[in-house]
Parts: structure tokens; sequence; C-alpha cells
């Protein structure tokens, strides 16, 4: 029997806001009205009506991007309290006013987090929701245009995630703070792995995103509804240049979006008591969290993920299920190589007759900042509730391959009580784990681990190397800019070049042989 307190999903709600893209900035929705909107669509996909919100005691507000980023907040668009903002507007004063980190983790861990507070009974109605409002923010700001956001509501939420930086000063200092200049370090991580050159690799690149834009293409609420073939997404064109060498533009998540989407949660004996119809009833039957080595130049290689691998032993564990039992899967898609690591880690093979994204991922479903995970849960409630008894699947991962989570949903009820294992428990194992020890002033010989060649609408700009010292110790560094170097380095096979390395003052000087 399903326990009182079982935890389940009720409501679900998105939007896609289109003004940005016809240029029509002053017409677009503000954050808390984006909010606002996503949050009136899952109350109202509850079918409990108005006699849900005097219950809600639990307001949870994804972290805005321009209120987390690496570089500074941005100029507009502060909410002191979102959480609050949201309740006024929805008419609902929630005891509990919580604002996440930042991360593309925090929808799936806000998930797991606030089951469990269902599950012991500190929560009785939750509405987690976020919005991201880039494309009109960013827009704007470069026509000029004055944009009238933010809002002082009172008070202070409670601040809950993980809120350490995602670089070290040695990696600020060689500008690793951008994913666009992280994650290609893992892709040619993943490569010398697989040990394909470049443009075989490449072509594989392009074969595993094309499925992901095929989804998008039938997806109303994708930023860009556009099937592309591989080679399209492989081949390097005008509309298709380099962003940081192997990945190409259609490879990367499309940040500028403006999007929202919200799920309302709460216990078997709420729901029966307010009248939600069974059919809308949705199960966190497995989940968990981890995190991998906090920082990229302390990972133990770069084509692998120990939390990953983990947190799905864990998750699906708790579910009783194993990989074979899904029927849909949404692995984070930021880039290729958080799928390709993704799928190597929880057993799935990268061409799934099953799919791999419920949305069509974050290249061209639209990465919706921190909040992308959530319209992943809401698609993926859409996913379960049209095939009663199936199982979906969803991942999230903050930072550079850092911070994870993982909820395996179904219709199915769970049999007796719900109870997770305390990520704590294994989290210890992962932070355990041994790894290479970074030396911040390097000198001498070394040898590339992986790198990247960063480039812009010119071309190619700067290169990135992690290399490792004759005495097994990590180092970071640039290499000389100029052309000649930075078209060597894609031409030829950089991976275990040899050449030599020096301390400089703020940057690591590589030159290879």
């Amino acid at each position: 029997m399903t326990d009182d307190r079982m935890p389940i999903l009720i409501g679900c709600g998105q939007l896609t806001q289109r003004t940005a893209q016809k240029g029509k900035f002053e017409e677009s929705l503000d954050p808390l009205q984006l909010l606002t909107e996503a949050s009136t669509k899952a109350l109202a996909d509850t079918g409990a009506g108005e006699k849900l919100k005097p219950l809600i005691d639990n307001i949870s507000v994804v972290r805005f991007t321009a209120d987390s980023s690496e570089t500074g907040r941005l100029p507009i668009g502060q909410y002191s309290n979102a959480p609050r903002s949201l309740g006024n507007r929805i008419g609902a004063k929630a005891r509990k006013e919580y604002y996440t980190a930042a991360g593309g983790n925090t929808p799936q861990f806000l998930v797991n987090r606030t089951a469990e507070e269902i599950a012991n009974g500190e929560t009785t109605v939750a509405l987690l929701a976020g919005s991201e409002d880039l494309a009109t923010l960013i827009g704007a700001l470069n026509k000029g245009i004055a944009l009238k956001w933010g809002e002082d509501a009172g008070g202070e939420p409670i601040h809950i995630g993980d809120n350490r930086r995602g670089v070290n000063d040695i990696e600020r200092a060689h500008a690793l703070y951008f994913p666009v200049n992280s994650y290609p370090l893992f892709e040619n991580g993943i490569r010398g792995h697989k040990k394909r050159t470049v443009r075989e690799h490449q072509l594989a690149l392009g074969k595993l995103f094309s499925p992901f834009s095929k989804v998008a293409a039938a997806n109303p609420h994708a930023w860009f509804p556009t099937f592309r073939t591989p080679e399209e997404i492989a081949t390097p064109s005008d509309n298709n240049r380099y962003v940081g060498f192997p990945y190409t533009k259609y490879m990367n998540a499309v940040i500028q979006v403006d999007m929202a989407a919200a799920v309302v949660m709460t216990s078997v004996k709420i729901a029966r008591e307010l009248g939600v119809p069974e059919s809308k009833w949705v199960y966190l039957h497995g989940c968990a969290d981890a995190t991998d080595l906090w920082h990229v130049t302390e990972r133990v290689n770069y084509h692998s993920s120990p939390a990953i691998r983990t947190m799905g032993q864990k998750a699906f564990a708790m579910a009783g299920r194993s990989v074979k039992d899904l029927d849909f899967i949404d692995l984070y898609s930021c880039f290729p190589s958080a799928v390709e690591i993704g799928c190597q880690e929880l057993g799935i093979a990268e061409d799934d007759p099953r799919g791999l994204t419920v949305t069509g991922g974050l290249p061209y479903f639209g990465g919706a900042g921190n909040n992308y995970v959530m319209h992943s849960i809401v698609t993926m409630m859409e996913k379960v509730r049209s095939k009663p008894g199936s199982f979906g699947m969803v991942t999230a991962n903050g930072w550079f391959v850092t911070k994870h989570a993982l909820g395996i949903y179904s219709t199915t009820p769970v049999n007796g009580s719900w109870k997770r294992e305390d990520p704590k428990a294994y989290q210890r194992d992962i932070d355990a784990m041994a790894h290479p020890e970074l030396e911040p002033k390097p000198d001498g010989e070394g040898t590339v681990e992986t790198y990247t060649v960063m480039h812009d609408r010119g071309g190619p700009k700067m290169g990135i190397i992690v290399g490792r010292l004759g005495n097994g110790k990590r180092f970071l560094a640039h290499t000389p800019h100029d052309p000649a170097t930075l078209n060597d380095l894609m031409e030829r096979e950089t991976l275990g070049r040899r050449g030599r390395v020096t301390p400089g003052e703020k940057t690591n000087l590589f030159v290879p042989q």
C-alpha cells in the first residue's frame, strides 16, 4: 500500500515567449511575470482549483542566470525575494521561501529535496518554478532599451544548494569559468579515450546531436524547432563556426531564451483530499544527488564522471529498476560531452532507439539557464502520464560536469514509504578519490592531456591546455595566440603532444613542439 506521506508531482506547466525573436523587447514579460504564467499553468494542471493555494507552504525558485553569473550580476532584473514576489502574484503565502544556488542541476535537486520534505511531513504543498528572460534582457541591452525589471518584496529567502564558486583562482585566470571554454576540454578527452581522429569524432558528434534537433523540431516549446542533419552539425561553415574546438555553434547550449516552467508537489493524502485525479499523479521512484571532484583541474580524467556513475546506481537501486526499464530519457545536453559521459556512466547506448531527450536538448530546445531541467521534468511528466505505467529518467548537470542530480518518474505507485539514501553518505567516497595534483606554477617539459582552441567570429583566438609534467602533476596553460600556433593545434593531433610550459604572472604558457 502507498503511504499517505508519499511525495507526488501533481501539476506542471511551461511556456516559451517569442517576443524577443521578433525584436519586440518592450512587449516581453519580465522574469516574475514568466514565473507567474508557468506557475498558474502548473496549478491549473492539478485540477484542484483555488482550494490548493492556501495549502502552499513551500515556494522554491531556481536562481535566475542574471543573478548567478561568474562574471558578476547583470545590471537589471534583480529580485530580492523571488519566492515571495511569486507568492504575492499567485495569492499564496508560503512559510518556506527557497532560492537555489546556480547550476543546471538545481531543478532536479529541488524535486529530490522537496520529496524528502513531504515524506518527512515538513512540507504540505510545494510550488517549484524557474524562468529565464535572457533573450529579452540581452537583446534590450544591446538595443539600448531600458527595462524596468526588479522588485524588493521584503524579507530574505532561504538559500539552498551548493553555492561554491565553479572555478578556483587558477582556472579563473585561464578563463575556465565560461562553460564554452571548459566543456571542449572534456570532449577532446573523450576523443582520446575513444581513440578517434578529429574528423571521425566530429561526425560522431553530429550523429549524436541530430536526433536531438529532430525532437526539438516537433516540440512547440522549442526555441529553435529546426531539424539539422549530422553533417550540418558536424561541419564548420559560415552559419556554424567553431566556438570551442571541436565544438561548432550547433553543438552549444543556447542560453539566450525566454522560457519558464513550474511543477506542484504534495503528498498522496493531500492530493486525495483535494480531489486531484490519480491520472495526474507522478511518483518519484528513485533519485540521487552527487558532485564530482569540484574543480575541473582536479578531475580523475576528462572522459568519465564517478558522480554520475554513483548517482545512477543509487537512484536505480532506490527505484528497484534498471536502465532497461526506462521508456523515456532526458540526459542533460549542454554540450555533447555531457551526453557522452552520461551515456557511458549510466549504461545507455549513444544511439539508443528510445532517444536521449524528450525536449530536444539545450542547443535546440533551449538552454534556459539554471532552469532547463524544470522543462525536462514538466515534459517527462507529460510523457509518463500519456503512457500509464511507463518510466522516465531525467538527469541534471551544474557547472562543468560538476554538480549532478537524477530522478526516475512514473505513474506507477510506489509501495511502502518513501526514503532515499542521504547523498552525504556516498559523496564521501567520491571526494576521497585519488586524482592528479595541480601545479600552479609549472616550469619544464609537459605533455598535453586535453586542450581546446577558442574562437570568435573572426577565427581562432586562444588555446587552452591541460597537461602533465614529468612528475605526474597536472598543469593549466594558454598557448601563444598567434594564428599559426592555434591552427596547428587543430590541424595536427595535439593529444599527447609535448612542449615547454613556463609560469606567468597571470597565466602559464605552453609552447607545443
